[in-house]
């Protein structure tokens, strides 16, 4: 490299001598700042950030799915094995090759071979999944949409539960065995369910050696990204005969009323294998989906079951117990399906206990047991099926959606020619089906135009609202539940500078106190206090403290193939 002289031009373009700027021995950048587009890039950040946790709402906060077209093959890395072909269009597609594959032809062959009624349970899903399939089925070779029945939600779900597992753990051998198993099949189904919630809830899973008989021990452990606690996972699911193939021998009669009959030995049982941490207990009652006034007829009885046991508990006993009923099996041909789930903490005296708190302690006890909400949110919505490989929507795949700061040529009425204009911001209206899209041009004109939108299109609105135009909706609270517009309003707040927050509050009786507060707990008093305002003059009505809901309602979504 030549020696730069002197007295020649710098070379970082400034225009002064060498020796009066870079050879003058003073630290300064080579390189000249230049003109940033500091809002563009923002924007860009955000709307990366954004696709993530669009991503994250699909796929769970486990490992990505792992996929690539090559060849006119779709590959999908599971694990470390790689799988592919030239058939899947959706994620869907992958998981009805998946399953077939884990469970093996051998096995397979073996039970086409029984007459259809004495099958698998596999089977018989199966067989209502391709009815479903045939009955939707409208081009040969295209994308199609059929609705999530339960036969679709325990076949596809197995698929999927099975596919994460092996994608963020390993699946065992044994876990294969024991689901082809038809005696050990239905303990296996629901340990899946279980590792699925906490997969996508956040969690990073260790298995237990099922062949070490030397002691007792949980299903597996399980780990919170959230916090870093270590938790021992226990997972048991009430045997009914005549359902998973158990008999009069091995489950209770059908007849039984009461779903909470084996609650409480469940619950004696995982308490008495030993745990190194907080223990999560699962128990399904495996029960008919009734409920009153919105509340599973089951929940009351399993509540004093739960309160029994509780002071019975040995010192040192706890655990947060979930009791699920995920009857989806029961009703193989439905669309509605309740999702039931209750949420109790055995020995933990503030979690799930009904008691009148202010929305500043609701959110600190929230906090306190976030890994166990983060679990409740997971049986509320179990099973989330990916809409996409690459955690896109399905209409964007098809380029049919507007994006918030976007560029796009509107089309004009008929024999009027398009507009080009800037997306500002939009919105549905879903009982006219279409999207109301404010608009800039390039002239400084803002207009709004009428977006038709298709069935694609709305069902993927209904699954994912908040990114539907790209940028996650930021506006909008809930006022049908308090604390929802007490963390809606926190999410704001919680930024600002505590000189902002008491110049807010400067009128407040107690600023003298205030001012001694750190800023999380302005932010929090603050926020309580512009809800209590809110509610006295718009929805007086709902003032009293809410009581936490952990049954979840009805549902429905959809399922995509390609014939």
């Amino acid at each position: 490299m030549a020696r730069i002289g002197r007295n020649h031009p710098c070379p970082c373009g400034s225009g002064q001598k060498y020796k009066r700027c870079h050879g003058s021995g003073e630290a300064r950048p080579l390189l000249r700042p230049t003109n940033i587009d500091r809002a563009r890039i923002e924007r860009l950040l955000q709307a990366k950030r954004d696709q993530e946790k669009l991503r994250e709402r699909q796929q769970g906060k486990g490992r990505p799915i792992i996929s690539a077209e090559m060849g006119g093959s779709r590959v999908v890395a599971v694990g470390q094995t790689l799988y592919h072909s030239d058939k899947w269009k959706t994620f869907e597609d992958f998981l009805f090759a998946y399953l077939k594959s884990k469970l093996g032809a051998e096995w397979g062959n073996s039970e086409l071979a029984k007459p259809p009624s004495e099958r698998h349970p596999v089977f018989q899903w199966q067989d209502e999944v391709a009815r479903l399939q045939l009955d939707h089925v409208s081009l040969p070779g295209e994308v199609t949409s059929a609705p999530t029945t339960g036969a679709v939600i325990c076949y596809l779900g197995l698929a999927y539960n099975l596919y994460l597992l092996e994608h963020n753990v390993e699946l065992q051998e044994r876990y294969l065995n024991r689901l082809r198993d038809l005696g050990n099949f239905q303990g296996a189904y629901y340990e899946l369910i279980v590792a699925n919630v906490l997969i996508r809830s956040g969690f990073t899973l260790a298995l237990e050696d099922e062949a070490d008989l030397s002691s007792k021990h949980c299903e597996f452990a399980a780990v919170s990204r959230t916090t870093g606690k270590k938790y021992w996972v226990e997972a048991k699911m009430r045997s009914v005969a005549g359902l998973f193939g158990k008999t009069a021998l091995d489950g209770v009669s059908a007849s039984e009323r009461d779903a909470t009959c084996n609650l409480t030995a469940h619950i004696k049982a995982a308490l008495q294998k030993p745990a190194d941490g907080e223990r999560l207990i699962f128990v399904d009652l495996n029960a008919e989906a009734k409920s009153v006034d919105g509340v599973p007829d089951w929940g009351p009885t399993a509540i004093r079951r739960l309160e029994a046991k509780e002071r019975d508990l040995q010192e040192g006993q706890c655990a947060y117990v979930f009791v699920t009923n995920l009857p989806f099996h029961r009703y193989l041909s439905s669309t509605e399906l309740d999702r039931q789930a209750l949420a109790y903490g055995l020995g933990i005296p503030d979690f799930s206990k009904p008691k009148r708190r202010s929305l500043t302690e609701i959110y600190k006890l929230t906090m306190k047991h976030i890994d166990a909400h983060e679990i409740m949110e997971g049986l509320q919505s179990y099973p989330v099926f990916p809409d996409t490989f690459d955690g896109e929507l399905r209409s964007d795949k098809l380029g049919l959606n507007v994006k918030i700061g976007e560029t796009y040529l509107f089309e004009g009425l008929e024999g009027e020619p398009g507009t080009v204009g800037t997306v500002t911001s939009a919105t549905v209206v879903k009982e006219d089906a279409e999207a109301m899209v404010a608009i800039s041009t390039p002239d400084g004109r803002s207009l709004i135009v009428k977006q038709p939108l298709t069935p694609e299109q709305m069902a993927d609105y209904q699954r994912h609202p908040t990114f539907f135009f790209g940028q996650e909706e930021q506006n909008g609270g809930n006022i049908e539940d308090p604390y929802l517009l007490f963390e809606w309003m926190h999410k704001t707040y919680s930024k600002t500078s505590k000189e902002r927050l008491l110049e807010f509050m400067s009128q407040a009786p107690n600023i003298e106190i205030l001012r001694g507060l750190p800023q999380d707990e302005l932010a929090l008093i603050y926020c309580e206090g512009l809800v209590g305002n809110f509610l006295a003059q718009y929805a007086p009505e709902k003032l009293d403290q809410p009581s936490e809901d952990v049954f979840k309602r009805k549902r429905k979504s959809a399922i995509k193939f390609s014939p």
